[in-house]
């Protein structure tokens, strides 16, 4: 098994969120893309202004590492309209990856139709450029009901509107990393949430994404079944150090 092709290596946070000046932030953003090509990981996962940067930097590497982006980041809640804008502007930056936070919030007030309508709309985009769609349902807002619903929900869209060839394409993918639990509870990739994703999203795939820290935990992770790992320790999971990034 070769787990560095299972890994999305991660670094989402804007300057501030660091606690950096945007030229510190942008070193480390590059120092992520350098790492990633170098260790040869799946993707590099970065936010949608750093793309164009990423590309050059493969390019120049002659690597094949993909680069992912975040879609509506990190609370999912933008209209349509936006959503849109924000991953054909990604795409037309060379992104490999789409990786749309759904709104979460409003399926849990129960606009069902909105939601199907934003995963319908946002996997073609992706899909009509040959682009990897993954949705993020961010699993630490749901109740174990609620994230049955949604991987299902996701599932049938897809199902209901793509051939079959394309399901390997369409991720449903567990948390952003970013939203706050009670009592520091984790927030995303548990054994028990990624189960759960795994029978109801089924035949997609699951990206586990949120408290993946060792190499025991992305190990157990890919025998469950997931296809992709985000992480943001990807070179200390893969020379087996446990971190206590949340991501």
């Amino acid at each position: 098994m070769n787990i560095k092709q299972y890994l999305d290596s991660t670094y989402l946070k804007t300057a501030s969120q660091a606690g950096l000046s945007e030229a510190e932030n942008n070193i480390v953003v590059k120092n992520a893309i350098e790492e990633a090509i170098a260790e040869g990981f799946k993707l590099i996962m970065i936010r949608p202004e750093h793309v164009s940067l990423a590309k050059k930097m493969i390019l120049k590497a002659s690597s094949p590492l993909l680069v992912g982006t975040v879609i509506d980041f990190p609370e999912g809640k933008s209209d349509l309209e936006s959503k849109i804008k924000e991953a054909n502007e990604a795409i037309e930056n060379g992104a490999d990856d789409l990786d749309f936070v759904c709104n979460y919030e409003a399926f849990k007030n129960g606009e069902i139709a909105l939601v199907k309508n934003e995963v319908l709309i946002g996997t073609q985009i992706g899909l009509a450029h040959n682009k990897t769609v993954k949705w993020i349902i961010e699993t630490a807002a749901l109740t174990d009901k609620e994230i049955i619903q949604l991987s299902a929900l996701i599932k049938n869209v897809v199902i209901s509107n793509f051939k079959e060839e394309n399901y390997a394409s369409v991720f449903v993918k567990s948390s952003t990393g970013f939203f706050k639990t009670e009592n520091d509870l984790p927030n995303g990739a548990t054994v028990p949430v990624i189960i759960i994703m795994l029978e109801n999203a089924s035949p997609l795939p699951v990206k586990a994404a949120g408290g993946v820290r060792s190499y025991e935990d992305a190990i157990e992770m890919i025998r469950l079944g997931v296809k992709r790992i985000g992480t943001s320790a990807a070179k200390a999971i893969v020379n087996g150090e446990n971190t206590t990034n949340q991501y």
